[in-house]
């Protein structure tokens, strides 16, 4: 946990918007989409909406 948490900051990433994103969206997401969960890769909700 301390991996996780220690990784979202180094990215400048919130670690708890971030973990608890991914917890309610990864076992609706294609296997394939996975990436898009990394601490690096991740964008807040509201990002994801103005991005598309």
């Amino acid at each position: 946990m301390s991996t996780l948490i220690t990784t979202a900051k180094l990215n400048d990433v919130d670690p708890l918007a971030w973990l608890a994103d991914v917890l309610a969206r990864i076992a609706g997401i294609p296997h394939s989409r996975l990436p898009e969960l990394l601490p690096w890769e991740w964008r807040k909700p509201d990002q994801q909406a103005a991005a598309a």
